[in-house]
């Protein structure tokens, strides 16, 4: 059986996950169109990596009575390693001899659909989390 303070750790730790991809989401939209960064090059679009999260002892010891459930956590924020996409525009100030810009390798409608599902999942937990309050705030009625 799962007590309330498992959900809200379990809910909180997807939470503090899903703003992490949206944070990330949001640099690949705001640098899509960035053609110089300081390491040189195009700005290349980064990638948020989730894994289910260890518990720390007493969360452990609280489970090993109640049940095996996990909360999540970003593992790393990857560069994509793509190349950039190469388009031809010779009046652009970062224009090779050839005419060619080497933009990011950001695809806007793949980044947006992105932040809708993250922001879908950020809303769940959120749900989540309300629905097990008020459960509890039903619980402590029915004391009364």
């Amino acid at each position: 059986m799962m007590d309330i303070f498992t959900t809200f750790a379990i809910s909180s730790s997807a939470m503090k996950a899903q703003k992490i991809r949206l944070d990330t989401v949001s640099s690949n939209l705001a640098n899509a169109e960035t053609t110089a960064t300081p390491e040189g090059g195009p700005y290349k679009k980064k990638s948020v990596y989730f894994q289910s999260k260890p518990m720390d002892f007493r969360e452990h010891l609280d489970s090993a009575l109640q049940s095996s459930a996990q909360g999540v956590e970003v593992t790393q924020i990857l560069e994509d390693q793509d190349p950039p996409r190469q388009v031809y525009n010779p009046a652009h100030p970062d224009a090779g001899e050839d005419g060619y810009v080497a933009m990011p390798n950001v695809d806007v409608l793949k980044e947006m659909v992105d932040m809708m599902s993250a922001t879908r999942s950020y809303q769940a937990n959120v749900t989540t989390i309300q629905a097990a309050k008020r459960m509890a705030q039903k619980a402590l009625e029915i004391g009364r």
